[in-house]
């Protein structure tokens, strides 16, 4: 008997463990992606509400650290190097801190996003801009805590932050004009010595326009001859004797062993060796 109540507690309590009740959140998670230009842009925040409450100047006291939402930190996330005012935040994750004042707020970005609300030790030295936002008043309330990104351009967003009747928002500007002239630029100058590689590599792994697959990766190797490439010198080397060519095929072997050995490659020293080999050359 004593057993047998055993292991009816036992059962209990197991699937009392397992039972896990799921309740919704006070202050649900968010996240939003989005596209500013060419740059991705992401914000993760949890979003607490009013509920009968008087935000700023009371929950949200005014001249205070705020950790703008619930729970960990607000987080706002850059694909590009963006402007934030006069500062440059380089590519990467920062927390959103906010000061909120009756007329303006200060928000801070803040390269540590590892706290569970404001830091216990406020660091200057990790911030990574600062900016005033001024502030309007609204018509209506917004029950809940809300930050989008707004304002959408080609080159810039705001991100605005919405609660109770209050509005606020901080201009960023992207890069899109600098990557766009990039790109105009790489494809207008033509294919760049990767692109001859990849093209002379899968004619040659298919045996095909091998005369053509030779050219290419001659201008391959050409266009990298300030930082040769034991690898691109490789398959040179294989194009070469593909095409009957083994007086270049020897010596772009050579150079690919020379570079390998350079790198300690061990790999590439033994094919350019064994190559050599085949052909003569040791």
């Amino acid at each position: 008997m004593k057993k047998l109540v055993c292991f009816a507690f036992a059962l209990t309590l197991m699937f009392s463990i397992e039972a896990q009740i799921e309740t919704p959140q006070p202050s649900p998670f968010t996240k939003i992606e989005q596209k500013v230009g060419l740059t991705d842009v992401t914000l993760e925040y949890s979003r607490p509400s009013m509920k009968g409450r008087k935000i700023f100047g009371d929950l949200v006291p005014y001249g205070k650290m705020w950790r703008a939402g619930a729970n960990k930190n607000t987080m706002v996330t850059f694909s590009d190097d963006v402007m934030i005012g006069d500062n440059k935040l380089k590519a990467g994750s920062y927390s959103i801190f906010i000061v909120p004042n009756e007329s303006s707020w200060n928000v801070y970005f803040y390269t540590d996003t590892e706290n569970w609300g404001t830091p216990a030790e406020w660091d200057d030295n990790k911030v990574a801009a600062k900016v005033t936002a001024e502030t309007y008043k609204m018509p209506m309330n917004v029950e809940t805590w809300t930050i989008g990104i707004d304002d959408l351009t080609n080159k810039s967003a705001s991100i605005g932050f919405i609660w109770e009747n209050t509005y606020a928002a901080v201009t960023f500007e992207v890069p899109t004009d600098t990557k766009v002239t990039a790109s105009i630029d790489q494809v207008m100058s033509g294919p760049s010595a990767n692109d001859y590689y990849a093209a002379a590599v899968y004619k040659l792994s298919e045996g095909k326009d091998l005369k053509m697959a030779m050219e290419w990766i001659d201008k391959a190797v050409d266009m990298t001859s300030d930082q040769p490439r034991f690898w691109y010198l490789r398959q040179q080397s294989l194009i070469h004797a593909a095409n009957g060519d083994k007086k270049g095929a020897i010596a772009a072997a050579k150079k690919s062993l020379e570079g390998a050995k350079a790198a300690k490659n061990e790999d590439y020293v033994k094919m350019n060796t064994d190559s050599l080999k085949e052909w003569g050359a040791m």
